[in-house]
């Protein structure tokens, strides 16, 4: 994944600006050296692969003297390398690369997003635990907590999930944690991995116990009044 971005990155077909601007601080870049570096990719782009100090001079606010220092700490720092490049007959020259620039930028870019996706996770799970306590109109228990922490942890079930069998429990008039458990073995069993998956499921479930129901009936016994996930 990495790679593809920052192939496409160095074939310019996404733009980056809106990209340097957002992350160079986290890049510990300041503002004259951002735009050392967008002049850089500027002059690539047109051609001129090995800008010269006068010429990036020229087009900023800082000496001939101070862009041939910031150059020399990109490069020491990563962010851009002087490579060789050797042309048709053979003539040997040297130009800018920028990918070492693109790399960083999109780890940092993987790097927000993984933080972004871990703060979501600590939501949602955050979430399943005041869905419960909502449902049980209690606080949950240390044990309570700990199975909570073992279905999201251990046993992998999404939380979404989780409080999907919360609310088959609630519907099937089984408010418990060995219920709810039972149900998501049943689901795990079954391959089932998403909320339409789990409502289909549950759906099914209850028209069977349903059928049952009316067989007893029938047969004039007395009739279940909810739906039992633990004699699955």
């Amino acid at each position: 994944m990495k790679s593809n971005i920052v192939a496409w990155l160095q074939e310019g077909n996404i733009t980056i600006p809106t990209m340097l601007f957002s992350e160079y601080r986290n890049l510990n870049l300041n503002e004259t050296e951002l735009v050392l570096l967008l002049n850089i990719i500027t002059f690539i782009e047109k051609g001129n692969e090995f800008p010269t100090p006068e010429e990036l001079s020229a087009r900023m606010t800082v000496s001939i003297a101070d862009c041939h220092d910031m150059l020399r700490r990109l490069i020491q720092r990563g962010f851009i390398e002087i490579m060789d490049q050797y042309s048709n007959e053979g003539i040997r020259f040297e130009k800018y690369s920028v990918k070492p620039l693109w790399e960083r930028l999109v780890d940092q870019f993987l790097l927000n997003s993984q933080v972004t996706r871990q703060l979501e996770q600590k939501t949602e799970e955050t979430d399943v635990y005041t869905c419960f306590e909502k449902e049980f109109g209690r606080p949950l228990s240390p044990f309570e907590c700990e199975s909570l922490g073992m279905w999201m942890d251990d046993d992998h079930h999404d939380p979404i999930i989780i409080k999907a069998a919360l609310r088959e429990a609630v519907m099937s008039g089984k408010l418990n944690f060995r219920y709810i458990d039972r149900i998501l073995f049943e689901w795990k069993k079954n391959g089932i991995k998403t909320i339409e998956q789990a409502k289909n499921h549950g759906r099914k479930f209850r028209q069977k116990q349903t059928e049952k129901t009316h067989t007893k009936n029938d047969d004039h016994q007395p009739s279940v009044p909810f739906y039992n996930w633990l004699e699955q």
